[in-house]
């Protein structure tokens, strides 16, 4: 109680309370990702059961257009899959793999941060130089090369098994670096303070003096990093697929399901990729907008008490 009693009396909660921007975008992120994770629930179809699929149902538009029907409110797609349903499930798989990539990168980042900040010396300029080859690397050029290893070591069955744990492990790789260099700007402003000389007066060793104490100080700032970075690791995922290296069609990302459309946008059948895009650009921007505003809450030098 205390604890939410705080939080109802911060700076953060009176502001979000006077912006409406941020209400409506934190409102609608969070009732995409809800149904996003509700799809097997809220989807009137199922796009992986093949026993209700018939291929005759292929590019039925609309239901408000002429040819459409009611069953198939947003139409469906070239496999004759309902298109509402696939885009929530589709939805759904870009969500945790945004996640999913943000949380390793996080990880990662933090603890090169953590480690390059507060030691400093030469395991800070070889981490940093680490970082800063890794930031050279377009993420695009790591997905063609694993992409490509991995189906020639392992089958293209194989890969689609595990296409979305190596777009994971590749969005992730090429990201880590943001964090790692906003964590280790935090740390050298956190270290030379009291409190921190103070733990090292009393004995404690250097990884609780890390983690326990100038860890939890440097999270606004990667809390601001995350918000932004769910939005690029789904747009990142999007092009992946969009290109051909992320999601295959038979298990549908946002991504994959413009890919799968684009082809048929002159020939009539503009909704397999409008829908998906429009819903692609609505959750991405929602995300965009909340974590703006986040980073202007929570900047010390904008605080008004």
């Amino acid at each position: 109680m205390n604890t939410w009693k705080r939080f109802k009396d911060s700076y953060f909660f009176y502001s979000f309370k006077r912006d409406p921007l941020a209400i409506v975008s934190s409102a609608v992120f969070f009732f995409l990702v809800a149904v996003a994770f509700l799809a097997p629930v809220v989807a009137p179809h199922d796009p992986y059961d093949t026993a209700t699929i018939d291929i005759l149902d292929a590019e039925i538009p609309p239901s408000w257009m002429e040819g459409g029907e009611e069953e198939f409110w947003l139409g469906t797609d070239i496999q004759g899959r309902d298109l509402f349903s696939t885009m929530l499930y589709g939805l759904r798989t870009s969500v945790i793999i945004g996640l999913g990539a943000v949380i390793f990168q996080a990880v990662v980042g933090i603890f090169v941060g953590l480690i390059s900040g507060y030691l400093g010396g030469k395991i800070d300029s070889f981490l940093m130089r680490v970082a800063d080859i890794q930031f050279s690397i377009p993420y695009l050029i790591v997905a063609i090369i694993a992409s490509a290893v991995f189906q020639l070591a392992f089958g293209v069955g194989r890969f689609e098994e595990l296409a979305m744990p190596l777009l994971i492990l590749i969005i992730g790789m090429s990201e880590w670096p943001k964090y790692a260099r906003t964590v280790r700007a935090s740390v050298l402003g956190e270290r030379k303070k009291e409190y921190v000389e103070a733990a090292r007066v009393i004995g404690l060793n250097r990884r609780l003096i890390m983690f326990r104490h100038i860890l939890p100080n440097t999270m606004t700032p990667v809390l601001v990093i995350s918000t932004i970075q769910v939005a690029q690791a789904v747009m990142s995922e999007a092009a992946l697929s969009f290109l051909g290296l992320g999601m295959p069609i038979t298990k549908p990302s946002l991504g994959s399901l413009i890919n799968a459309g684009f082809e048929y946008v002159f020939s009539g059948s503009w909704w397999i990729t409008f829908f998906p895009g429009l819903l692609l650009v609505t959750f991405t921007l929602v995300i965009i907008l909340f974590g703006d505003w986040m980073r202007d809450v929570l900047n010390p030098k904008l605080y008004k008490g």
